[in-house]
Protein backbone atom coordinates (compact mmCIF):
# COMPACT_ATOMS: atom_id res chain seq x y z
CA UNK A 1 0.00 0.00 0.00
CA UNK A 2 1.31 3.48 -0.87
CA UNK A 3 2.21 5.78 2.01
CA UNK A 4 -0.40 8.35 3.03
CA UNK A 5 0.10 11.69 4.73
CA UNK A 6 -1.24 12.67 8.12
CA UNK A 7 -0.87 15.58 10.57
CA UNK A 8 -1.85 15.80 14.22
CA UNK A 9 -1.31 18.61 16.68
CA UNK A 10 -2.54 21.52 18.75
CA UNK A 11 -1.98 25.27 18.55
CA UNK A 12 -2.86 28.63 20.08
CA UNK A 13 -6.38 28.38 18.66
CA UNK A 14 -7.18 24.98 20.17
CA UNK A 15 -5.17 24.91 23.40
CA UNK A 16 -4.29 27.43 26.15
CA UNK A 17 -0.70 28.21 27.01
CA UNK A 18 -0.90 25.97 30.09
CA UNK A 19 -1.45 22.99 27.77
CA UNK A 20 0.85 24.07 24.94
CA UNK A 21 3.85 24.46 27.20
CA UNK A 22 3.45 20.86 28.40
CA UNK A 23 3.86 19.32 24.94
CA UNK A 24 6.87 21.26 23.69
CA UNK A 25 9.67 19.16 22.18
CA UNK A 26 12.97 20.62 23.32
CA UNK A 27 15.78 20.66 20.77
CA UNK A 28 18.00 18.29 22.69
CA UNK A 29 15.31 15.57 22.73
CA UNK A 30 13.92 16.06 19.24
CA UNK A 31 16.25 13.57 17.52
CA UNK A 32 15.25 10.73 19.85
CA UNK A 33 11.55 11.60 19.59
CA UNK A 34 11.67 11.48 15.80
CA UNK A 35 13.44 8.13 15.88
CA UNK A 36 10.80 6.74 18.24
CA UNK A 37 8.00 7.98 15.98
CA UNK A 38 9.48 6.35 12.91
CA UNK A 39 10.28 3.11 14.69
CA UNK A 40 6.81 2.64 16.18
CA UNK A 41 4.26 4.55 14.11
CA UNK A 42 5.43 5.99 10.79
CA UNK A 43 7.51 5.56 7.66
CA UNK A 44 8.48 9.24 7.74
CA UNK A 45 8.13 11.77 10.55
CA UNK A 46 8.70 15.47 11.29
CA UNK A 47 7.87 17.50 14.40
CA UNK A 48 7.11 21.23 14.38
CA UNK A 49 7.30 22.55 17.94
CA UNK A 50 7.05 26.28 18.75
CA UNK A 51 5.58 28.39 21.55
CA UNK A 52 2.27 28.47 19.67
CA UNK A 53 2.02 24.94 18.25
CA UNK A 54 3.17 21.34 18.42
CA UNK A 55 2.46 19.30 15.29
CA UNK A 56 3.40 15.83 14.06
CA UNK A 57 3.67 15.24 10.30
CA UNK A 58 3.89 11.54 9.44
CA UNK A 59 3.51 9.19 6.49
CA UNK A 60 2.70 5.50 6.50
CA UNK A 61 -0.07 3.01 5.85
CA UNK A 62 -2.81 4.97 7.57
CA UNK A 63 -5.49 2.91 9.27
CA UNK A 64 -8.46 3.82 11.42
CA UNK A 65 -6.47 3.62 14.63
CA UNK A 66 -3.62 5.85 13.39
CA UNK A 67 -4.93 9.18 14.83
CA UNK A 68 -5.54 7.71 18.27
CA UNK A 69 -2.16 5.95 18.21
CA UNK A 70 -0.39 9.23 17.41
CA UNK A 71 -2.39 11.08 20.07
CA UNK A 72 -1.55 8.41 22.64
CA UNK A 73 2.13 8.57 21.73
CA UNK A 74 2.18 12.37 22.04
CA UNK A 75 0.47 12.24 25.45
CA UNK A 76 2.63 9.42 26.75
CA UNK A 77 5.84 11.07 25.56
CA UNK A 78 5.01 14.15 27.63
CA UNK A 79 3.66 12.16 30.58
CA UNK A 80 0.05 13.21 30.05
CA UNK A 81 -3.08 11.08 29.85
CA UNK A 82 -4.61 10.71 26.38
CA UNK A 83 -7.99 11.90 27.65
CA UNK A 84 -6.37 15.01 29.09
CA UNK A 85 -4.85 15.98 25.75
CA UNK A 86 -7.53 14.81 23.32
CA UNK A 87 -9.91 17.83 23.56
CA UNK A 88 -7.19 20.15 22.24
CA UNK A 89 -5.98 18.07 19.28
CA UNK A 90 -6.81 18.32 15.57
CA UNK A 91 -6.28 15.44 13.16
CA UNK A 92 -5.72 16.16 9.48
CA UNK A 93 -5.46 13.43 6.84
CA UNK A 94 -4.32 13.74 3.23
CA UNK A 95 -5.24 17.02 1.48
CA UNK A 96 -6.26 18.65 4.78
CA UNK A 97 -2.74 18.02 6.12
CA UNK A 98 -1.25 19.54 2.95
CA UNK A 99 -3.49 22.61 3.16
CA UNK A 100 -2.64 23.05 6.84
CA UNK A 101 1.12 22.86 6.21
CA UNK A 102 0.85 25.45 3.42
CA UNK A 103 -1.23 27.80 5.61
CA UNK A 104 1.16 27.45 8.53
CA UNK A 105 4.20 28.22 6.35
CA UNK A 106 2.48 31.28 4.88
CA UNK A 107 1.63 32.62 8.34
CA UNK A 108 -2.14 32.27 7.85
CA UNK A 109 -2.50 30.02 10.90
CA UNK A 110 -0.34 32.16 13.19
CA UNK A 111 -1.29 34.22 16.20
CA UNK A 112 0.11 37.15 14.20
CA UNK A 113 -1.38 36.93 10.71
CA UNK A 114 1.34 36.81 8.08
CA UNK A 115 4.26 36.69 10.54
CA UNK A 116 7.43 35.34 8.90
CA UNK A 117 9.07 33.59 11.89
CA UNK A 118 7.04 30.38 11.49
CA UNK A 119 8.64 29.77 8.08
CA UNK A 120 12.08 29.63 9.66
CA UNK A 121 10.75 27.32 12.36
CA UNK A 122 9.34 24.97 9.71
CA UNK A 123 12.69 24.92 7.95
CA UNK A 124 14.33 23.97 11.25
CA UNK A 125 11.77 21.16 11.69
CA UNK A 126 12.62 19.82 8.23
CA UNK A 127 16.36 19.97 8.93
CA UNK A 128 15.88 18.17 12.25
CA UNK A 129 13.91 15.38 10.58
CA UNK A 130 16.52 15.07 7.85
CA UNK A 131 19.28 14.88 10.44
CA UNK A 132 17.38 12.18 12.35
CA UNK A 133 16.86 10.17 9.15
CA UNK A 134 13.07 10.45 9.30
CA UNK A 135 12.51 12.83 6.36
CA UNK A 136 11.63 10.72 3.31
CA UNK A 137 10.60 11.69 -0.21
CA UNK A 138 6.99 12.58 0.62
CA UNK A 139 7.64 14.82 3.63
CA UNK A 140 10.63 16.39 1.88
CA UNK A 141 8.36 17.33 -1.00
CA UNK A 142 5.68 18.62 1.40
CA UNK A 143 8.07 20.93 3.23
CA UNK A 144 9.74 22.19 0.05
CA UNK A 145 6.36 22.99 -1.48
CA UNK A 146 5.29 24.68 1.78
CA UNK A 147 8.32 26.96 1.59
CA UNK A 148 7.60 27.76 -2.07
CA UNK A 149 3.93 28.51 -1.33
CA UNK A 150 4.91 30.82 1.55
CA UNK A 151 7.25 32.70 -0.77
CA UNK A 152 4.53 33.06 -3.40
CA UNK A 153 2.02 34.34 -0.84
CA UNK A 154 4.45 36.92 0.50
CA UNK A 155 5.60 38.10 -2.92
CA UNK A 156 2.12 38.43 -4.48
CA UNK A 157 -0.01 39.62 -1.53
CA UNK A 158 0.28 42.14 1.29
CA UNK A 159 -0.59 39.59 3.96
CA UNK A 160 2.29 40.68 6.19
CA UNK A 161 2.23 44.38 5.38
CA UNK A 162 -0.82 45.69 7.24
CA UNK A 163 -1.20 45.81 11.02
CA UNK A 164 -3.97 43.35 11.84
CA UNK A 165 -3.92 43.46 15.62
CA UNK A 166 -3.49 45.98 18.41
CA UNK A 167 -0.05 44.55 19.15
CA UNK A 168 1.01 44.77 15.51
CA UNK A 169 -0.14 48.37 15.40
CA UNK A 170 2.03 49.10 18.45
CA UNK A 171 5.08 47.80 16.59
CA UNK A 172 4.23 49.94 13.57
CA UNK A 173 3.98 53.05 15.74
CA UNK A 174 7.25 52.27 17.51
CA UNK A 175 8.96 51.97 14.12
CA UNK A 176 7.94 55.57 13.36
CA UNK A 177 9.80 56.83 16.44
CA UNK A 178 12.93 54.66 16.41
CA UNK A 179 14.98 54.12 13.22
CA UNK A 180 15.51 50.47 14.12
CA UNK A 181 13.85 48.41 16.82
CA UNK A 182 16.92 46.12 16.85
CA UNK A 183 18.69 48.76 18.97
CA UNK A 184 15.87 49.25 21.49
CA UNK A 185 14.97 47.68 24.83
CA UNK A 186 11.34 46.64 25.36
CA UNK A 187 9.51 46.44 28.69
CA UNK A 188 6.27 44.43 28.81
CA UNK A 189 4.16 44.94 31.93
CA UNK A 190 1.72 42.09 32.65
CA UNK A 191 1.59 38.46 31.51
CA UNK A 192 -1.87 38.02 30.00
CA UNK A 193 -2.93 37.26 26.43
CA UNK A 194 -2.50 40.83 25.17
CA UNK A 195 1.05 41.04 26.50
CA UNK A 196 1.75 37.58 25.08
CA UNK A 197 0.68 38.83 21.66
CA UNK A 198 2.71 42.01 22.06
CA UNK A 199 5.74 39.92 23.01
CA UNK A 200 5.30 37.86 19.84
CA UNK A 201 5.19 40.98 17.67
CA UNK A 202 8.10 42.80 19.28
CA UNK A 203 10.25 39.66 19.47
CA UNK A 204 9.80 39.31 15.70
CA UNK A 205 11.72 42.59 15.34
CA UNK A 206 14.70 41.17 17.31
CA UNK A 207 15.09 44.08 19.77
CA UNK A 208 18.23 44.46 21.87
CA UNK A 209 16.44 43.24 25.02
CA UNK A 210 12.98 42.30 26.25
CA UNK A 211 11.93 42.47 29.91
CA UNK A 212 8.68 41.10 31.33
CA UNK A 213 7.40 42.63 34.58
CA UNK A 214 4.53 41.08 36.49
CA UNK A 215 3.15 41.05 40.01
CA UNK A 216 3.90 37.30 40.13
CA UNK A 217 7.51 36.65 39.15
CA UNK A 218 6.77 33.01 38.21
CA UNK A 219 4.26 34.04 35.52
CA UNK A 220 6.66 36.65 34.21
CA UNK A 221 9.43 34.05 34.03
CA UNK A 222 7.27 31.59 32.07
CA UNK A 223 6.45 34.18 29.44
CA UNK A 224 9.98 35.56 29.37
CA UNK A 225 11.46 32.10 28.77
CA UNK A 226 9.58 31.81 25.48
CA UNK A 227 11.22 34.94 24.09
CA UNK A 228 14.67 34.73 25.67
CA UNK A 229 13.69 37.68 27.84
CA UNK A 230 14.37 38.82 31.40
CA UNK A 231 11.71 38.62 34.14
CA UNK A 232 11.29 41.11 36.99
CA UNK A 233 8.71 41.77 39.66
CA UNK A 234 6.30 44.67 39.29
CA UNK A 235 7.52 46.28 42.50
CA UNK A 236 10.98 46.79 41.00
CA UNK A 237 9.73 48.88 38.07
CA UNK A 238 11.11 52.10 39.53
CA UNK A 239 14.62 50.62 39.42
CA UNK A 240 14.41 49.43 35.80
CA UNK A 241 12.01 51.70 33.91
CA UNK A 242 14.75 54.04 32.68
CA UNK A 243 16.55 51.13 31.00
CA UNK A 244 13.80 50.72 28.40
CA UNK A 245 12.95 52.64 25.25
CA UNK A 246 9.59 50.95 24.64
CA UNK A 247 7.00 50.18 27.33
CA UNK A 248 3.81 48.18 26.72
CA UNK A 249 1.47 47.69 29.66
CA UNK A 250 -1.70 45.67 30.09
CA UNK A 251 -2.60 44.54 33.60
CA UNK A 252 -5.83 44.07 35.52
CA UNK A 253 -4.89 46.73 38.06
CA UNK A 254 -7.63 49.10 39.15
CA UNK A 255 -5.05 51.87 39.69
CA UNK A 256 -2.29 53.21 37.44
CA UNK A 257 0.98 51.26 37.49
CA UNK A 258 3.07 54.10 36.09
CA UNK A 259 2.48 57.62 37.36
CA UNK A 260 3.73 60.89 35.93
CA UNK A 261 6.39 61.25 38.64
CA UNK A 262 7.86 57.79 38.03
CA UNK A 263 8.05 58.39 34.28
CA UNK A 264 9.61 61.83 34.86
CA UNK A 265 12.39 60.32 36.98
CA UNK A 266 13.03 57.68 34.32
CA UNK A 267 13.38 60.39 31.65
CA UNK A 268 15.96 62.26 33.75
CA UNK A 269 17.97 59.04 34.13
CA UNK A 270 17.72 58.53 30.36
CA UNK A 271 19.07 62.06 29.70
CA UNK A 272 15.88 62.92 27.82
CA UNK A 273 16.12 60.05 25.35
CA UNK A 274 12.52 59.41 24.14
CA UNK A 275 10.25 56.74 25.52
CA UNK A 276 7.50 55.10 23.49
CA UNK A 277 4.67 53.92 25.75
CA UNK A 278 1.56 51.88 24.90
CA UNK A 279 -1.24 51.50 27.45
CA UNK A 280 -3.52 48.60 26.47
CA UNK A 281 -5.26 48.35 29.84
CA UNK A 282 -8.82 49.28 30.78
CA UNK A 283 -8.75 51.06 33.21
CA UNK A 284 -5.44 52.62 32.20
CA UNK A 285 -2.10 51.48 33.59
CA UNK A 286 -0.27 54.71 32.72
CA UNK A 287 -1.40 58.10 34.01
CA UNK A 288 -2.67 60.31 31.20
CA UNK A 289 -0.49 63.15 32.47
CA UNK A 290 2.63 61.11 31.71
CA UNK A 291 1.85 61.53 28.02
CA UNK A 292 2.15 65.33 28.41
CA UNK A 293 5.84 65.06 29.25
CA UNK A 294 8.38 66.00 26.60
CA UNK A 295 10.04 62.97 25.00
CA UNK A 296 7.15 60.64 25.96
CA UNK A 297 5.02 59.21 23.15
CA UNK A 298 2.00 57.65 24.87
CA UNK A 299 -0.71 55.75 22.96
CA UNK A 300 -3.86 54.20 24.35
CA UNK A 301 -6.01 51.29 23.23
CA UNK A 302 -8.28 53.67 21.31
CA UNK A 303 -5.35 55.21 19.44
CA UNK A 304 -4.21 51.82 18.19
CA UNK A 305 -7.72 50.61 17.40
CA UNK A 306 -8.00 53.32 14.74
CA UNK A 307 -4.88 52.04 12.98
CA UNK A 308 -6.17 48.47 13.02
CA UNK A 309 -9.57 49.50 11.62
CA UNK A 310 -7.89 51.31 8.72
CA UNK A 311 -6.09 48.11 7.74
CA UNK A 312 -8.98 45.64 7.96
CA UNK A 313 -9.93 45.87 4.28
CA UNK A 314 -6.32 45.34 3.17
CA UNK A 315 -6.07 42.29 5.41
CA UNK A 316 -9.29 40.72 4.07
CA UNK A 317 -8.22 41.27 0.48
CA UNK A 318 -4.76 39.78 1.09
CA UNK A 319 -6.17 36.83 3.00
CA UNK A 320 -8.52 35.94 0.15
CA UNK A 321 -5.64 36.11 -2.34
CA UNK A 322 -3.45 33.96 -0.12
CA UNK A 323 -6.16 31.31 0.33
CA UNK A 324 -6.69 31.18 -3.45
CA UNK A 325 -2.97 30.58 -3.99
CA UNK A 326 -3.02 27.80 -1.40
CA UNK A 327 -6.10 26.17 -2.94
CA UNK A 328 -4.34 25.92 -6.29
CA UNK A 329 -1.12 24.61 -4.78
CA UNK A 330 -2.93 21.97 -2.70
CA UNK A 331 -4.53 20.65 -5.90
CA UNK A 332 -1.14 20.39 -7.59
CA UNK A 333 0.40 18.62 -4.63
CA UNK A 334 -2.42 16.08 -4.46
CA UNK A 335 -1.98 15.38 -8.19
CA UNK A 336 1.70 14.73 -7.54
CA UNK A 337 0.79 12.34 -4.71
CA UNK A 338 -1.64 10.45 -6.95
CA UNK A 339 1.01 10.12 -9.66
CA UNK A 340 3.50 8.99 -7.04
CA UNK A 341 1.08 6.32 -5.80
CA UNK A 342 0.73 5.04 -9.37
CA UNK A 343 4.49 4.82 -9.91
CA UNK A 344 4.87 1.25 -8.53
CA UNK A 345 2.07 0.03 -10.82
CA UNK A 346 3.66 1.71 -13.84
CA UNK A 347 7.04 0.22 -12.91
CA UNK A 348 5.47 -3.24 -12.57
CA UNK A 349 3.78 -2.89 -15.98
CA UNK A 350 7.07 -1.88 -17.59
CA UNK A 351 8.94 -4.74 -15.94
CA UNK A 352 6.23 -7.21 -17.02
CA UNK A 353 6.28 -5.91 -20.57
CA UNK A 354 10.08 -6.17 -20.72
CA UNK A 355 9.97 -9.75 -19.38
CA UNK A 356 7.39 -10.68 -22.04
CA UNK A 357 9.55 -9.04 -24.71
CA UNK A 358 12.65 -11.03 -23.66
CA UNK A 359 10.68 -14.29 -23.50
CA UNK A 360 9.12 -13.90 -26.93
CA UNK A 361 12.38 -12.67 -28.47
CA UNK A 362 14.19 -15.76 -27.17
CA UNK A 363 11.43 -17.98 -28.58
CA UNK A 364 11.65 -16.24 -31.99
CA UNK A 365 15.44 -16.56 -32.14
CA UNK A 366 15.21 -20.30 -31.47
CA UNK A 367 12.61 -20.63 -34.25
CA UNK A 368 14.92 -18.81 -36.67
CA UNK A 369 17.81 -21.04 -35.66
CA UNK A 370 15.63 -24.06 -36.51
CA UNK A 371 15.24 -22.63 -40.02
CA UNK A 372 11.60 -21.56 -39.80
CA UNK A 373 10.26 -18.93 -42.18
CA UNK A 374 11.34 -15.47 -40.84
CA UNK A 375 8.04 -13.89 -41.92
CA UNK A 376 6.05 -16.45 -39.96
CA UNK A 377 8.36 -16.10 -36.94
CA UNK A 378 7.89 -12.33 -36.91
CA UNK A 379 4.11 -12.74 -37.32
CA UNK A 380 4.04 -15.14 -34.35
CA UNK A 381 6.25 -12.78 -32.31
CA UNK A 382 3.98 -9.81 -32.91
CA UNK A 383 0.81 -11.75 -32.01
CA UNK A 384 2.38 -13.17 -28.84
CA UNK A 385 3.59 -9.74 -27.70
CA UNK A 386 0.23 -8.12 -28.43
CA UNK A 387 -1.60 -10.79 -26.47
CA UNK A 388 0.68 -10.59 -23.44
CA UNK A 389 0.86 -6.80 -23.35
CA UNK A 390 -2.91 -6.36 -23.67
CA UNK A 391 -3.97 -9.11 -21.28
CA UNK A 392 -3.61 -7.10 -18.04
CA UNK A 393 -5.23 -3.83 -19.22
CA UNK A 394 -8.15 -5.58 -20.97
CA UNK A 395 -8.82 -7.72 -17.89
CA UNK A 396 -8.88 -4.60 -15.69
CA UNK A 397 -11.17 -2.77 -18.12
CA UNK A 398 -13.53 -5.77 -18.22
CA UNK A 399 -13.71 -5.80 -14.42
CA UNK A 400 -14.52 -2.07 -14.31
CA UNK A 401 -17.28 -2.42 -16.94
CA UNK A 402 -18.75 -5.40 -15.11
CA UNK A 403 -18.91 -3.39 -11.85
CA UNK A 404 -20.56 -0.47 -13.62
CA UNK A 405 -23.21 -2.76 -15.14
CA UNK A 406 -24.05 -4.20 -11.71
CA UNK A 407 -24.77 -0.75 -10.31
CA UNK A 408 -28.50 0.19 -10.23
Amino acid sequence: MAASLFALGLNHQTAPLAVRERVVFHVERLHDALGELKRDLAQEAAILSTCNRTELYVTGEMRGETPSALASWLAQYHRLSATELQPYLYTLPSDRAVRHAFRVAAGLDSMVLGEPQILGQMKQAARAAESAGTLGALLHRLFQRSFAVAKEVRSTTRIGAASVSIAAAAVKLAARIFPSLKDQSVLLIGAGEMIELAATHFAAQAPARITVANRTLERAARLAARFNARAIELRSLAEHLHEHDIVVSCTASSLPILGKGLVERALRARRRRPMFMVDLAVPRDIEQEAGELDDVFLYTLDDLAGIVAANLDARRSSLEQAEAIIDAQVGRFMQWMQLREGAPLIRALREGADAARREELARALKALQRGEDPAKVLEALSHALTGKLMHGPTQTLSDILARLQRKP
